[in-house]
């Protein structure tokens, strides 16, 4: 697992409030949404924001390409590597 990876997960995890739920509970290529996680639409925009506000992201209306990116905890993080403002 990648630290970016990690980050994402524990990201999750408080951005959502999930108290139930550990960051090494989340698989990397475990869905986020339906049969996975079980994240809904609000856990998704919720989500969003977070990662516009931690990695800068310029994140546009939702499509099927957001939504692939959003699939996982490793499309994420290939997402934020690609799209995250420089340090």
């Amino acid at each position: 697992m990648s630290d970016l990876e990690a980050e994402i997960k524990r990201l999750i995890v408080s951005a959502l409030k999930l108290e139930d739920l550990q960051p090494d509970d989340i698989a990397a290529d475990e869905p986020l949404f339906g049969d996975g996680l079980g994240l809904d639409s609000i856990d998704g925009l919720e989500l969003g924001i977070a990662l516009r506000k931690t990695y800068g992201l310029k994140i546009e209306a939702a499509n099927e390409e957001l939504r692939q990116h959003f699939a996982t905890v490793a499309a994420l993080a290939r997402f934020v590597a690609a799209n995250r403002e420089p340090a």
